[in-house]
């Protein structure tokens, strides 16, 4: 018997390691280990190779990235402090020795079994494998694991499943200029939670173009190998806050729970929900898990003249009700419109850092003259005027 189809054999008893038998890359593997046919061995062989190229070229590296991100009954119970198994504890020591070694395997060994000159290439060393994931589980806090070891942010597909955001925005701190008192109270309070210190519910709010949702991104970004990760939810799916807790309240990393561009009618349904969990429900509250959202409106709640008048008779503590409900937030961090003179710092700065050339004046009256068509000054306008002039 080969050492492929050895290997092969050994990786189809997985147990604790299953679900990474049914990766692409593994997948292909069993189509070549099950072959008979030349070209059908080439074709299984070709498939897998251009799995490891789209990972970067490494057999072993790819092979450990698939293994420590499995959500399996042994980290989700080492995670949690829960006993695990002898025998439990047994399968796992040895599947990782074979995925160990099925890391090892080189192009020339596939050649030979093959029986051609040349196979694809890909690179592969040997890596202690047990030694390596019992340090993710160390520090799986930080590390996580599942997909959310791998991705920083994530979003609630219309099935309800939480998926990664592939595209996500890398926005990093310093590429913010201005309103450093209000993103440094963001911070301070992210990482408070993170190091399990008391902290609050955030509602950053103010004028559109003022960065509120992307200091929200760059703090996750930023705090992502401290065991930050954040999952995203519209609006209307505020209604399955409490799944969303639930899915994430046994897992070893911390959450923000980021609502974009918040605003409500006194009729939305989905007012009550996010009331109790800002409340502390039982029902919709994880204790890794946080609620940050961003509003142009102070008050979150859309009022019409209407609403003051009605059939209600306490009709006054209804329209109290809803218009404290950004007062449940335990930090409002507000962000106004800047002013001249901090929209054109925001200009230079910018400028400076895209390498544009041009007299101070100049570049003030155009600024302004650009803000001015725009119909109010903003950092997404000042970003706007430099990359009309790149």
């Amino acid at each position: 018997m080969t050492k492929i189809r050895e290997l092969y054999l050994r990786l189809c008893m997985s147990s604790v390691f299953r679900a990474v038998m049914s990766k692409p890359l593994f997948v292909h593997y069993a189509d070549y280990a099950r072959s008979t046919a030349a070209d059908t061995k080439i074709r299984a062989y070709a498939a897998f190779v251009s799995e490891i190229y789209s990972s970067g070229g490494s057999l072993t590296d790819l092979v450990f990235r698939l293994v420590s991100e499995d959500e399996n009954v042994y980290i989700k119970s080492r995670a949690n402090s829960r006993p695990i198994s002898e025998v439990v504890a047994r399968a796992v020591a040895a599947e990782l020795a074979t995925f160990e070694e099925f890391a090892t395997l080189t192009p020339e060994q596939f050649s030979d079994d093959m029986g051609i000159e040349f196979a694809s290439p890909f690179e592969s060393r040997r890596m202690d494998f047990s030694a390596m994931y019992e340090d993710r589980i160390q520090n799986v806090a930080r590390f996580g694991y599942g997909i959310f070891s791998s991705y920083g942010m994530f979003r609630l597909s219309d099935d309800k499943e939480i998926e990664p955001i592939i595209s996500a925005d890398r926005t990093t701190m310093d590429k913010f200029v201005g309103y450093t008192e209000e993103r440094g109270r963001v911070v301070d309070n992210t990482v408070a939670f993170l190091e399990g210190r008391p902290a609050a519910n955030v509602l950053l709010c103010g004028d559109a173009g003022t960065g509120k949702s992307s200091t929200v991104k760059a703090v996750a970004n930023s705090l992502f190998d401290r065991g930050l990760r954040l999952i995203e939810l519209r609006k209307d799916q505020l209604c399955y806050l409490p799944y969303v807790m639930g899915k994430v309240s046994e897992n070893p990393l911390r959450f923000i729970i980021f609502i974009d561009d918040l605003a409500f009618n006194r009729s939305d349904d989905n007012f009550s929900m996010l009331k109790a969990a800002l409340e502390g429900s039982a029902s919709a509250k994880a204790d890794n898990a946080i609620i940050y959202a961003t509003s142009n409106r102070r008050h979150i709640i859309k009022e019409t003249f209407s609403d003051r008048e009605g059939n209600e008779v306490h009709v006054n503590d209804t329209l109290q009700e809803t218009l404290s409900l950004s007062e449940r937030f335990g930090l409002v961090v507000l962000f106004s419109k800047p002013s001249r003179a901090l929209y054109l710092e925001i200009v230079h700065e910018l400028a400076k850092r895209n390498n544009i050339e041009m007299e101070i004046s100049e570049l003030d009256t155009r600024a302004e003259a650009f803000a001015l068509r725009r119909g109010s000054r903003s950092a997404r306008c000042a970003e706007q005027f430099i990359e009309s002039l790149m």
